[in-house]
């Protein structure tokens, strides 16, 4: 799994005006949290965070705080409702003897034979909810479509990995070959 290096500066003033304060300095309150530690609040630039943030990447993070370096993963981000811009960001700090649970992103592998005959390949889901160890955590989940015909649906309950818990629930899907309207005629002159 990636590693970025994060640099954060301790906020020692909480508050509803520290806090425009910070943002008006392009800096994002931050929180760390979990496995036995205080939280900590912090702040980044908001330049450091948006190369994290927006990603389909999943990131292991080295979050710097005032001197003292912290294992985390991103848990919540919160966007103000009109400009998008970010307001508030968790960091999850890790322990690597328990499991973390993140968002992993997905990667579709292989030519489907819905695909070859017509269809149209439909990605219903980009990321999928994990549970492992921080060590067992791959960059990405790979899904084969080789086999996928038309009409078809890849789901959660189909698709398993080694040392790794998948959350999102069994019945959701993946993603699946729709046919489409020139498949479809092309079928029904075929017969």
């Amino acid at each position: 799994m990636k590693t970025v290096n994060l640099e954060g500066k301790e906020r020692i003033a909480l508050g509803k005006k520290e806090t425009k304060k910070s943002r008006k300095e392009q800096q994002i309150p931050c929180v760390l949290y979990g496995n036995g530690i205080e939280n900590r609040h912090f702040t980044i630039f908001e330049n450091e965070l948006k190369p994290v943030i927006y990603t389909p990447e999943a990131y292991l993070l080295n979050l710097n705080i005032s001197g003292k370096i912290y294992t985390a993963v991103l848990r919540d981000i919160q966007f103000h409702p009109v400009s998008d811009k970010i307001l508030h960001v968790d960091f999850f700090n890790i322990d690597a003897n328990k499991p973390v649970i993140i968002d992993l992103p997905i990667t579709i592998e292989g030519n489907s034979e819905g695909v070859k005959q017509g269809g149209k390949l439909q990605i219903l889901a980009r990321k999928l909810k994990v549970s492992a160890l921080i060590n067992n955590l791959p960059e990405h989940l790979a899904v084969d479509i080789t086999e996928l015909g038309m009409g078809k649906t890849i789901f959660v309950k189909d698709l398993s990995y080694p040392d790794i818990t998948i959350l999102t629930p069994q019945s959701a899907g993946v993603c699946r070959v729709k046919a489409t309207r020139a498949s479809r005629e092309a079928a029904a002159q075929g017969k």
